[in-house]
């Protein structure tokens, strides 16, 4: 007797095929497959072309900048705010230690890190994204990279920075610390400097996770020293020029991964 769990099953209605759930409760009909002359299946193998250009161009772009570090935070900040402030600060001292200064190339924290680098005369790298509402790159990067798929501008992110930098900022910001911080976690990446920027912004969050995760052994109580928390940007930039200078050293270096 056929098991009573929910499956899919095919069903051929004059050739033309669609998917039905199969299930104790009355069938429910899904949208067939596009199989329309323009559709994904045709579409699909030449998207992939496009995927490469955005790696080589960006891989081509990056690889001459040198070593750099990327800056995430907030899009929505202005030039008043603090934390803008502290993000110029810390764009200008990492290019002036000859440090590449990578962020989204938006505006906010963005804005400031790649002010803070240009005003130094260094390296200022925007990474944009299109989106619906149109993020323009901001006026302070001088090496642009346009992207059209979020996955490529991740990896690019990470590829070639020796340090990680987030500041206060929402979903975007969370998303790239959580996966960065996997990422050195399960040592797909070394063990880069990871360093958090305002104490009363990650407090709730640096709680919870101590008081859920490491509580109910989510995560161990040595993953929470794969990052550090500062609100003096010298110690910040400070934390990465040491890493830099023992680079090669003592850094226990993954394997590269294909």
């Amino acid at each position: 007797m056929m098991p009573q769990a929910n499956f899919y099953t095919l069903v051929n209605k004059n050739r033309k095929y669609s998917r039905t759930l199969v299930s104790p409760r009355p069938a429910i009909k899904l949208p067939p497959m596009n199989t329309a002359p323009n559709g994904f299946v045709r579409e699909d193998p030449w998207r992939i072309f496009r995927i490469m250009a955005e790696f080589v161009d960006s891989f081509e772009t990056l690889s001459a900048a040198g070593p750099a570090v990327t800056i995430f935070g907030s899009a929505r900040l202005h030039s008043s705010d603090p934390y803008y402030k502290l993000a110029v600060v810390l764009g200008q001292r990492l290019a002036r230690e000859n440090l590449a200064v990578i962020t989204g190339g938006g505006p906010g924290i963005m804005e400031a890190a790649n002010r803070g680098a240009a005003k130094a005369k260094g390296k200022s790298i925007g990474l944009n994204i299109e989106l619906p509402h149109e993020q323009a790159s901001n006026r302070y990067v001088n090496i642009p990279i346009n992207f059209h798929y979020f996955f490529s501008r991740k990896v690019c992110f990470v590829k070639y920075s020796i340090g990680f930098i987030f500041m206060p900022g929402g979903f975007g910001t969370l998303d790239e610390f959580f996966e960065i911080l996997t990422l050195v976690q399960t040592q797909r990446i070394p063990r880069f400097p990871l360093i958090l920027i305002g104490r009363n912004y990650w407090k709730g969050l640096l709680a919870w996770m101590q008081a859920t995760l490491e509580k109910s052994a989510y995560i161990s109580q040595d993953d929470r020293d794969l990052f550090s928390l500062t609100d003096d940007p010298n110690q910040a930039v400070q934390i990465i020029l040491d890493f830099r200078k023992n680079l090669g050293v003592t850094p226990a270096i993954a394997p590269v991964m294909a």
